[in-house]
C-alpha cells in the first residue's frame, strides 16, 4: 500500500449550479490557469439571463426589493433611488471589504471562486451573465484576489472574504497575477480584461452566501479523507516497532460492535499488517496492549465518522445557492397576497417574479461540522503522540526498544524532543478544537443577532489537519527507527506487514536511520511534507 495519489487531473469543468464535485474543486484549487478550464453550462448561461432580466424588471415598476432597491442589513427599510443603484452594490463591495490577517492560500482562493461562480450560475441570485463570466476568466487566466483569512462571521454568509474576493471586477482591491501582487486594476489590464460596472443585485449576490466557508471545507474534508489512511498506517508501523498483537483487531469482536466505519477500519488494519513477521503472537505473559494500540479502530472509526459527515455537508453545499434574497421566476395570471416577505409582480408575459428573503446564507451547518471534524482530528494526534511515547518510553515498550530510541543514550539524547514537538502540537490542538459555533455575537444593529462563526471554525480544523500530518510525520519517523532496531533482535530477513513494508521503504527513501544526534529538524520537514503532498 502506497500513499494515495494526488487529484488527476481534468479538461474542463463545467458550472451548472447542481453538479459541482469535491474532486472538480480539488482539481481547480490545484491547477493552473486553464488547467482545467472552467466553463459555464448552456442552460446555466439561460437560467443566469433569464433571473437578470427579472432583476430589470422589478427596476422598471419600482418594486421594493431587498438589496436592489433598498440598503442592506439594518439598512433593509432605507429606500434607494433608482438612479443610485449603481452605486449601492458598488459600495457594499468597497465598505464590506474590511478583512485582516494573513491572506488566503492561492489553492483556496481559486476554490473561493469556483464555488461562488456555481452558486451564481444556478439562476437565483440576479447577476449578469458578463459579471459571472469575467468571475470564470479570474479562475481561467489566473487572476487570484488578495482575501484576508479573517472578519467572516459566517451570516450573512461570508460577507468580509467575499468582497475582497469580488472587488477586483471593479477594478479594485489587490489580485496576484503571474506571480505578482498587483492592484487589481494593473492585473486586469495584463491579463487583458476590463473592470466592469455592476448592475443592481450584483454587490449583494457576490458577498452573500458561504462560499469561503465551503472552499475550506471541501479542501480540508478531502485532505482529511486521505489522512485517515495516513493515521492506519502510521499506528500500523508503531505496532510492529512495539512488538504487538493484531488480536484487538480480529473481525469476530467488531462484528459485534455495528459501527461500520470502526469495522472498516479493522478491516484495513488487518489487511495492512497481513504476512508480518513483526506482530506478536499470542503471549499468556502479555495477553492484550495499551489502548492507543488495541483501540485503534474504535478511535480511529470514530474519526472516520466525522470525516464523513464532514465531506457530506461539503458535498451538499458545493451546489447549494446561499446569497439573500433569491429570486423565483413563474408562469402565473393572478397576484397572491397571502406570501409574507415576497415582493410579487405579473410582468407582461405573465411571468410572477417573486423576490424572497430567507437565511440559506447562514453557515450553522457547516460550522458544526468543521468542530466536529476539528475534535476527530484533535484525537487522531492525540493517540498518535501516545504511540510515540511507547516508541521512545522503554518502560512502556517492555524494552522492546532502547531508550528514546538511540544507542549510547545520555552521550545522545536521540527522539526524546520529537515526541516533545508532539505534545507541544497536540496541546494546541486541544486548545483549537473548542467548537466556535456555539460563540456567535450578535451584528448590524441585532439584525443579525444570531451568526455561525463558520469561517472561524474552518481555519481552526485546517489548522489542527496541518498539525496533525506533522504529528504524522513524527511517528512515521519514530517508528521507522524502531523498526530497525527490532530488526537487531528478529533478523534482518524478517518482512514487515503488507501494507507498512511500502510506507517503510518511502520513509527510508527519504531519511536515514538516526545512528547518533544529528539536525533533526530537516528530516521532520521532509516527512512533513511527504505526508503533506500525499493529502492533495
Amino acid at each position: 500500500m502506497q500513499f494515495p495519489p494526488g487529484q488527476k487531473s481534468m479538461n474542463k469543468v463545467v458550472l451548472d449550479g447542481e453538479s459541482l464535485t469535491i474532486s472538480e474543486v480539488v482539481a481547480v484549487a490545484n491547477g493552473k490557469p486553464n488547467e482545467p478550464q472552467i466553463i459555464l453550462s448552456k442552460q446555466a448561461e439561460r437560467n443566469v439571463t433569464r433571473s437578470e432580466r427579472a432583476v430589470q424588471t422589478l427596476l422598471e415598476r419600482g418594486e421594493i426589493a431587498y438589496g436592489i432597491t433598498t440598503g442592506f442589513g439594518a439598512f433593509k427599510n432605507k429606500i434607494i433611488n433608482r438612479a443610485d443603484v449603481e452605486t449601492l452594490q458598488r459600495n457594499i463591495l468597497l465598505s464590506h471589504a474590511v478583512g485582516v490577517g494573513k491572506p488566503f492560500d492561492i489553492a483556496t482562493t481559486r476554490a473561493i471562486l469556483l464555488i461562488r461562480a456555481n452558486t451564481l450560475a444556478r439562476g437565483y441570485s440576479g447577476i449578469r451573465l458578463e459579471t459571472l463570466h469575467l468571475l470564470l476568466d479570474f479562475l481561467n487566466l489566473g487572476i487570484h484576489p488578495v482575501i484576508p483569512e479573517k472578519g467572516s462571521l459566517g451570516a450573512s454568509g461570508d460577507l468580509a472574504p467575499l468582497a475582497h474576493a469580488a472587488l477586483p471586477l471593479i477594478g479594485e482591491g489587490f489580485a496576484e497575477f503571474a506571480g505578482a501582487i498587483l492592484p487589481s486594476a494593473q492585473a486586469l489590464e495584463l491579463a487583458g480584461l476590463k473592470p466592469l460596472t455592476l448592475a443592481a443585485k450584483e454587490g449583494l449576490a457576490l458577498t452573500n452566501g458561504t462560499a469561503v466557508m465551503c472552499s475550506i471545507g471541501v479542501l480540508a474534508s478531502h485532505q482529511a479523507q486521505q489522512l485517515k489512511d495516513t493515521a492506519d498506517l502510521a499506528a500500523c508501523l508503531s505496532l510492529e516497532a512495539l512488538n504487538g498483537t493484531t488480536a484487538a483487531f480480529d473481525e469476530r469482536l467488531h462484528v459485534l460492535r455495528p459501527h461500520p466505519r470502526q469495522q472498516k477500519c479493522a478491516a484495513n488494519l488487518r489487511d495492512i499488517l497481513s504476512e508480518s513477521d513483526f506482530v506478536r503472537a499470542f503471549d499468556s505473559a502479555n495477553v492484550q496492549d495499551a489502548y492507543s494500540l488495541r483501540c485503534i479502530p474504535q478511535v480511529h472509526g470514530a474519526a472516520r465518522d466525522a470525516i464523513d459527515y464532514a465531506e457530506w455537508v461539503f458535498t451538499n453545499e458545493l451546489n447549494a445557492v446561499t446569497d439573500n434574497p433569491l429570486i423565483f421566476i413563474s408562469e402565473g395570471e393572478t397576484q397572491s397576497t397571502d406570501l409574507p416577505n415576497k415582493s410579487q409582480i405579473p410582468n407582461p408575459k405573465s411571468q410572477i417574479i417573486e423576490v424572497v428573503s430567507g437565511g440559506n446564507f447562514h453557515g450553522e451547518l457547516l460550522a458544526l461540522a468543521f468542530d466536529y471534524l476539528a475534535i476527530a482530528l484533535s484525537e487522531f494526534g492525540s493517540m498518535s503522540e501516545r504511540r510515540i511515547m511507547r516508541l521512545v518510553d522503554e518502560s512502556c515498550n517492555d524494552k522492546a526498544l532502547p531508550a528514546f530510541l538511540t544507542d549510547n543514550g545520555g552521550l545522545n539524547s536521540g527522539f526524546m524532543l520529537v515526541q516533545y514537538t508532539a505534545v507541544a502540537l497536540v496541546a494546541e490542538n486541544k486548545v483549537l478544537a473548542h467548537p466556535a459555533s456555539v460563540d456567535s455575537i450578535p451584528t448590524s444593529a441585532n439584525v443579525e443577532d444570531h451568526v455561525s462563526m463558520g469561517v472561524t471554525a474552518g481555519l481552526k480544523a485546517r489548522q489542527i489537519l496541518e498539525n496533525v500530518e506533522t504529528i504524522f510525520a513524527l511517528e512515521l519517523f519514530a517508528a521507522a527507527q524502531g523498526v530497525d532496531f527490532r530488526r537487531r533482535k528478529i533478523g534482518d530477513d524478517k518482512l514487515l506487514g503488507k501494507g507498512t513494508r511500502q510506507i517503510y521503504r518511502q520513509i527510508r527513501q527519504l531519511v536515514p536511520f538516526i545512528e547518533t544526534d544529528v539536525y533533526m529538524q530537516s528530516h521532520i520537514e521532509t516527512l512533513r511534507k511527504f505526508v503533506s503532498d500525499s493529502l492533495k
